[in-house]
């Protein structure tokens, strides 16, 4: 009997109603099976308040105060007629995370009992309509959505923010990021401090709004959270944020912010978080960190601060991400030994200066990025950094650092997957350790000193490896021998070996992720390899080498920048893809005309793209040679300089030119004339039979139409 009962109670926990409205809510909504893990299992008990996603109320009535149907690959079958909305007793709904591209329904408002409504990123549509501000019981109201990565957006028009939320004197949470709301800075301002008195979040990024913030937002003075993100504000920040006793999150990135940042917002006890990040007219430098401090994030990139960063900033033992990239600050950094915590690391486009010493990093084993670049620092690469068993990306390029490269310890156990030392002073060999780094996938070690012999197999070690730089420094890379094929590299994506003592092509022909490839300025002799175009080029530079033929045609669609120039190449040009952006032939043995074939295209190239190659004519290059006349330029029998005369075009009025022609055949065999007639007989022949230099016109008036349309 007591089992029997306690079976009874349990399977009475759920009222019949209340089951029957969720599972007609299942059936009219449409959504993926496989991506749902909560309506898929509904039925799947005889009690609906066990079922995923559902919450009873404890007083064992059997109302179901909860619902979450978040990530459940919904993607139509909510409208006013839903099941949905005869859940008198819900409390707390969850939509967020699916797809439905449609209208919030009205009969939201139906739901008066509820405290939190969530239906961000659910891809609701349109007005907000003002029934919402029905809801007098809301903490927590998340609208938020992804509109600004470029789908549908929610919008606040009429009615306006002021209307939303007029009746919600409770809310506590108002999330609607990316809600088109396009108010201006006094009425929203003051909308939210008359109505929302015990508001704690504020997030409106991505709401175009506009500036100022007025000074009735410090009436707000339980706000721990306030987000205004890429709206544009265009005005300083105003002194009274410091005052907000509860400030944990400040957030105001990309707001056309300017004036002088007050410094006293570094200083509110409760901050965690703030970023200002991409406000290129904000100015301001730091205060000195007192103790006690509860910073976490500070994010500062582009934005135009300036002064030293100082040594107070050791205080902020709490410390975990720190980004003062692309601003103004000078002189030494300080060391960051004191926030155990820090993970990330970015001083990158400063003017910072001197040495660093190794134990600035000592004991940070949760650190993962570190970025100096384009500063001036000088002295070693602080080898501590290299200890660190969390480490992942190391960035130092375009300073001013000297010495060797530390070998690298624990490389079996480094988690190291990017390396750019790019345009320092470093001298002496590559350390061999770099090499065993199994995890590396990018390695820049390009314009610094370095020296020593490079046999390019051993970077087939590095499995993971997708860009390779080591060009512009006193290296000799070796790609013959044996152990010369590249097929069992992992698939690299970029490699730049210019200015690397090559006398040898590397076999690349099994790289087929390969669309980055500069081998400029090397020894390399011999055929451009046939293999090139078999991969999926994008940039190619093979200048300034001792290159001598193509094994065959190049056929490179997707090609956007090549560059052959300085070498020994010979024959017909290569006739490059039609949206190529820079071509440059200059300096070899080219004895071809430049195919009209190429279109328009080919004609934006200067000059200087074909200068030097003695048989190469055709516009745009300074040798004309293409006209009623000439069929091609090339060194073959029966040619004047290059040029090749057609006389089947010629029709029967050039036998009046007989006698001119006795006056021009002597010249014809004399080498210092041959320049002057290739350039000459052409205006010599139209001015002498004017007729034939309008049937040239109307010829060029034609193809230039011809081309026009293609």
């Amino acid at each position: 009997m007591l089992l029997s009962m306690n079976i009874g109670l349990v399977s009475g926990r759920c009222q019949s109603d209340q089951q029957s409205l969720l599972l007609n809510l299942k059936k009219t909504l449409v959504f993926y099976e496989l991506a749902s893990t909560k309506l898929v299992k509904w039925n799947s008990t005889p009690d609906c308040c066990e079922w995923p996603g559902i919450a009873c109320d404890e007083g064992g009535s059997g109302r179901v105060i909860s619902l979450d149907l978040s990530f459940e690959g919904i993607t139509g079958g909510l409208d006013d007629s839903s099941g949905l909305f005869s859940l008198q007793f819900l409390q707390n709904l969850n939509l967020s995370s699916n797809s439905f591209n449609t209208p919030l329904p009205v009969r939201f408002a139906n739901l008066t009992d509820l405290i939190s409504l969530n239906l961000s990123n659910a891809w609701f549509i349109g007005q907000i309509p003002n029934d919402i501000s029905k809801l007098t019981k809301l903490v927590s109201l998340d609208l938020s959505s992804n509109s600004f990565l470029g789908g549908p957006a929610l919008k606040l028009e009429k009615p306006n923010l002021a209307t939303l939320v007029q009746n919600l004197a409770q809310l506590e949470e108002l999330i609607l990021d990316g809600v088109d709301i396009s108010a201006q800075g006094s009425d929203w301002c003051k909308a939210l401090s008359s109505s929302l008195p015990n508001l704690k979040v504020l997030s409106m990024s991505y709401c175009f709004l506009s500036g100022p913030l007025d000074a009735s937002l410090a009436e707000l003075r339980s706000l721990s959270i306030f987000r205004l993100s890429s709206n544009n504000l265009s005005a300083p920040v105003p002194e009274f944020l410091a005052n907000y006793p509860k400030l944990t999150a400040l957030e105001l990135r990309d707001c056309q912010l300017n004036g002088i940042f007050p410094q006293t917002v570094f200083q509110i006890p409760t901050l965690e978080i703030l970023d200002l990040s991409f406000n290129e007219l904000l100015q301001g430098s730091f205060p000195e960190f007192h103790q006690n401090l509860s910073l976490q994030t500070l994010l500062l990139s582009n934005t135009n601060f300036s002064g030293t960063i100082p040594g107070s900033i050791a205080n902020l033992t709490q410390l975990f991400y720190l980004d003062l990239s692309s601003n103004k600050f000078e002189g030494r950094i300080p060391s960051f030994r004191k926030s155990k915590n820090l993970t990330y690391v970015d001083l990158s486009h400063n003017q910072l200066t001197g040495e660093i010493p190794s134990g600035h990093w000592e004991g940070l084993l949760s650190l993962t990025y570190v970025d100096l670049g384009c500063n001036a620092f000088n002295g070693s690469i602080p080898s501590s950094l290299f200890a660190i068993p969390s480490m992942q990306r190391i960035q130092l390029s375009n300073n001013r650092f000297g010495g060797q490269i530390p070998e690298f310890p624990n490389v079996s156990s480094s988690l190291l997957d990017t390396l750019d030392f790019s345009s320092n002073k470093l001298e002496g060999p590559i350390p061999s350790s770099v090499f065993d780094l199994a995890n590396l996938n990018v390695l820049d070690l390009s314009s610094n000193k370095l020296n020593g012999t490079v046999e390019l197999h051993l970077v087939q070690k590095l499995s993971s490896l997708m860009t390779l730089d080591l060009s512009y420094n006193n290296l000799t890379v070796i790609a013959s021998g044996k152990n010369s094929n590249l097929s069992s590299f992992a698939q690299i994506e970029k490699l730049r070996l210019a200015s690397c003592n090559l006398r040898v092509f590397p076999d690349l022909r099994n790289q087929s992720e390969l669309f980055h490839l500069d081998l400029s300025d090397n020894q390399i002799t011999g055929p451009v390899p046939g293999w090139i175009s078999e991969l999926s080029f994008q940039y190619l530079n093979l200048s300034r080498n001792l290159l001598v033929d193509l094994d065959r045609p190049l056929s490179l669609p997707g090609l956007d920048i090549l560059d052959l120039h300085r070498n020994q190449l010979q024959g017909s040009i290569p006739v490059p893809p039609s949206l190529i952006t820079y071509v440059d032939y200059s300096s070899n043995n080219f004895s071809s005309y430049i195919p009209p074939t190429i279109g328009s295209q080919m004609q934006t190239f200067s000059a200087d793209s074909f200068e030097g190659n003695q048989g190469l004519c055709g516009p745009p290059s300074n040798l004309v040679c293409f006209n009623p006349l000439v069929s091609a330029c090339s060194n073959t029998n029966g040619s004047i300089s290059g040029i090749e005369i057609d006389w089947n075009f010629l029709s029967a009025e050039l036998g009046y030119i007989f006698g001119l022609g006795i006056v021009i055949l002597p010249l014809m065999f004399c080498k210092r004339w041959r320049t002057w007639y290739c350039t000459h007989v052409d205006r010599v022949i139209f001015r002498v039979f004017p007729q034939l230099d309008k049937r040239s016109n109307n010829l060029g008036r034609r193809a230039q139409r011809n081309r026009r349309r293609q």
